[in-house]
């Protein structure tokens, strides 16, 4: 809780907010809409965040040699919906993410591969009405590590339904970004407090760096070689 007033702290420490989250064995990196409408000033809906996007391009590179599982989500609306959903009456700059705009497209700086899934969804939280929670599990996914955009928002809900979950859930506190500073500090604060451990991006590949990397699967060529060999 660095940068918190000194009695809020200690107020939040005798409710006893003062467990730790612990680093399993199966992590996941959760890349969170860090899609060209949230990355790109020009969208109504963007902020200038190349620091946060150079920093998780390089965790992801560090993830893919340790071969963490990594996920990414947008945000794509059906045409259809755009005129019926509550969150888009709420946020109308939400009707440019709408399916088939390249503003839904993940930022092309994170350098993201074909093999690497792309979740879309329609709320918040990368677990609401998406496959996120069934690709965790068949992967024996124990710990999710949380990057993206925004702080105050999809970020927080993602992280919220990670820990809700039951993952021992990391938010990567250099490696997200929000429009305005004051909604980044204070629910990083209260994600922080409630729900996730703090780590960099720098930590979380130390923590990639001493992981098992499990043996390649044989395929059914080299199988067969190695039984006339």
């Amino acid at each position: 809780m660095s940068g918190t007033a000194p009695d809020t702290a200690a107020r939040y420490a005798a409710a006893g907010f003062t467990g730790r989250a612990r680093l399993g064995r199966v992590p996941a990196l959760v890349v969170v809409d860090l899609c060209r409408g949230f990355t790109d000033p020009a969208s109504p809906l963007g902020s200038a965040m190349p620091d946060v996007v150079r920093r998780t391009a390089d965790l992801v590179e560090e993830a893919r040699r340790r071969q963490v599982l990594v996920v990414y989500t947008t945000i794509a609306f059906p045409q259809a919906a755009l005129d019926t959903a509550a969150w888009v009456r709420k946020v109308p700059s939400l009707r440019v993410l709408v399916e088939g705009s390249p503003l839904t497209e993940v930022d092309p700086d994170l350098g993201r591969l074909d093999t690497e899934p792309v979740i879309a969804k329609v709320g918040a939280s990368a677990f609401f009405g998406t496959s996120l929670r069934s690709l965790l599990a068949a992967h024996g996914v124990d710990t999710v590590l949380v990057a993206g955009a925004t702080t105050s928002g999809c970020v927080r809900a993602t992280v919220v339904d990670a820990v809700q979950e039951g993952y021992d859930t990391f938010v990567l506190v250099d490696c997200i970004g929000d429009r305005a500073l004051p909604p980044h500090q204070s629910n990083l604060f209260d994600m922080t407090a409630k729900y996730a451990d703090p780590l960099t991006g720098d930590q979380a590949a130390a923590y990639f760096s001493r992981l098992e990397v499990p043996p390649p699967v044989p395929r059914a060529g080299d199988a067969a070689a190695a039984s006339t060999a």
